[in-house]
């Protein structure tokens, strides 16, 4: 049945071919029959203007060669008489074609087969390859405007090279506008804080390439934040530009890294806890873009303003002594705290004034505890770890914690949380062990139903982190970083990290950044599986958060009273290495430029003194012989 439609359709191609080329050579003698006649009435100068002008009918001028004398008579726009022209052209063509069919057809027309509708489409089809788009003309620009905001930037590009009218179109700002917001850059600025949109995203997609290959090569500037008076490190938190840590001492330091003199970096104790002798040690701390907190030894909780710093703007102590747990919100201002078996929940209102929200207590004591991320204003939602159960806090619901997890004899080792999921570590133990070992369970908040279960490890889970809303990064006691797929339940990548343990994990869609219990952090290539590079220091690493260019790891040790390490001992260079470090990674600049080495590196060899600082070499360059040739 196909081949006969093929040949069908062959034989109507054939004939209608046939029959153009027929009714051009009639049209072609009618045409010449008179010329003929007009030049045999007509006198010798008008018979010689008669012949031109056929020729001229008769012959149809390139395409190139109209639009050549176009631009010779001074017209502007070649485009719009080109247009012109291939309408007039078509329409005359048509006329000629009906009345010659007319004349010559004296059977009555029959029934159009299938195979000439083909035809007929095919050859319009091919016709329509010829034409201008119906976008320069016809289209108003508002709504070619609206079309073409669903193309991406690459797109745009190519729009652009069609024409005139299209490349303006590409131009337009509110396009590269839009398509910087769906990058996910400038999100807080409008259209008109910027001339030129197009150059924003170019120079924002290069930094972006710029610092990712900095992030591979490990190209920028490293600085360790240290407080001397502040003894050992027993905690740290970072946020934005923001890093907060607490000491033994029972001082608690905030540095601004855009703003390294501001005078919120020296923030106060109460009086309470600044009275008592010794000074209570710093359990607890935390901070977001606008407070920090931290907890004492007593249980007492001081929150300061990142942008006042000074004394602190609330402040309260637990009836049930030191604290478990202390988190705080990153887009509210909201602090979840954990005494034994209380959850407390505090927030500040519209006229800055301090409310308890929600106070609740757990059949258990807390392990651990956190704030869902990215909550609306005034709906805080807090999920709290007691023993082998796992508890949702809303402030309003007045009714008993909602229990999330609960299976007995298997205790929950780690909890991590997104906007819409919850993912928490389950360990196994006894009949339970057969069943393939220890996993992650990855609950919806939503519905408060279980999603999917991913990892099959003999090890305890001992961090998560929700790094997509389809990727799931963890860290193993059986030294294995592993990235899970939670659309498929399965492992995209396992990495040999660490081997005492992983401690802290995070990433991102194309690097995961870990550290282990000997000191190491690891940057790694989740999509070629392989190390970039590593870092070392003494401690185990318990806190690491990176966040476009920056990068934050912080080794705390675990004993907090080492021997030497008392502030009043003769050699301080001693006990040093007790005290713990915070190191600050800034991937946007390169250390190996010229700003970033000091002046008396960079003085000529050929010089005895260094660059302002006016000492003598011990062996000047120049003076040895041979090194360099004679000038």
């Amino acid at each position: 049945m196909a081949d006969d439609e093929l040949l069908a359709f062959r034989k109507s191609w054939k004939r209608e071919l046939t029959d153009k080329n027929e009714d051009k050579t009639q049209t072609v003698r009618i045409e010449t029959a008179i010329c003929s006649k007009s030049k045999s009435t007509s006198t010798l100068n008008q018979g010689g203007e008669g012949d031109a002008k056929c020729v001229a009918e008769s012959n149809d001028e390139p395409k190139y060669v109209s639009i050549a004398s176009g631009l010779l008579d001074g017209r502007t726009s070649p485009l719009l008489e080109r247009i012109q022209e291939e309408r007039t052209r078509r329409k005359r063509q048509y006329h000629r074609t009906t009345d010659t069919y007319r004349v010559s057809s004296q059977h009555p027309q029959k029934k159009a087969s299938k195979g000439e509708k083909l035809v007929d489409l095919l050859i319009q089809d091919l016709n329509e390859l010829n034409d201008i788009p119906f976008f320069d003309i016809e289209l108003p620009y508002e709504l070619a405007l609206k079309i073409f905001q669903y193309l991406d930037f690459a797109e745009l590009g190519r729009c652009a090279q069609v024409s005139k009218a299209w490349a303006q179109l590409a131009e337009d700002g509110v396009l590269w506008y839009r398509l910087c917001l769906k990058a996910g850059y400038q999100l807080d600025a409008s259209v008109c804080d910027s001339p030129c949109w197009k150059s924003t995203l170019r120079d924002c997609l290069s930094s972006h390439n710029t610092v990712r290959s900095n992030w591979k090569s490990r190209v920028g500037s490293i600085v360790q934040l240290q407080y001397e008076l502040g003894k050992v490190l027993c905690d740290v938190s970072s946020c934005d530009n923001f890093v907060l840590a607490g000491y033994t001492s029972g001082d608690v330091r905030l540095w601004d890294t855009l703003h390294w003199d501001a005078s919120a970096s020296y923030l106060k104790a109460n009086s309470l806890s600044a009275n008592t002798e010794p000074r209570p040690q710093v359990t607890h701390v935390q901070v977001s873009s606008t407070l920090a907190a931290a907890a004492y030894q007593d249980g007492c909780v001081d929150v300061w303003s990142t942008q006042t710093g000074g004394q602190p703007i609330h402040h309260y102590q637990s009836a049930g002594g030191g604290l478990q747990a202390l988190t705080l919100s990153t887009d509210s201002s909201t602090l979840a705290s954990a005494s034994g078996r209380r959850v407390r929940l505090d927030h500040c209102d519209d006229h800055g004034y301090w409310r308890t929200g929600c106070s609740s207590q757990l059949p258990q004591p807390v392990d651990s505890l956190l704030l869902v991320p990215d909550r609306p204003p005034g709906r805080p939602l807090a999920a709290a770890v007691a023993g082998d159960s796992v508890y949702l806090l809303d402030p309003r619901e007045a009714v008993e914690p909602h229990v999330l997890h609960s299976v007995y004899g298997h205790p929950v080792t780690c909890l991590a949380a997104s906007s819409s999921q919850l993912a928490l570590g389950v360990k196994s133990s006894g009949w339970a062990m057969h069943d393939g070992g220890n996993k992650i369970q990855v609950y919806s908040l939503e519905t408060r139903q279980s999603v999917v279960r991913v990892g099959t490890s003999e090890g305890d889970f001992t961090c998560i982190h929700l790094s997509h809303p389809h990727l799931l990064a963890c860290g193993n006691k059986d030294r294995r970083v592993r990235l899970f797929d939670l659309r498929s339940g399965s492992s995209v990548v396992s990495l040999y990290a660490h081997h005492l343990g992983v401690t802290a994990v995070q990433a991102d869609d194309w690097k995961i950044v870990s550290g282990g219990d000997e000191g190491l952090v690891c940057v790694w290539d989740s999509r070629a599986g392989a190390k970039l590079w590593e870092m070392h220091n003494r401690h185990p690493v318990r806190h690491v958060r990176f966040q476009g260019s920056m990068l934050v790891t912080a080794n705390i040790p675990d004993e907090k009273t080492p021997r030497g390490a008392c502030i009043t001992d003769d050699d301080l260079t001693a006990h040093r290495r007790h005290r713990g470090v915070i190191s600050r990674y800034d991937f946007s600049e390169d250390a190996t430029a010229q700003d970033h080495i000091l002046p008396i590196c960079r003085s000529n060899y050929a010089e005895s003194h260094g660059y302002n600082y006016n000492i003598g070499l011990a062996v000047p360059y120049d003076t040895l012989r041979g090194a360099y040739p004679a000038y």
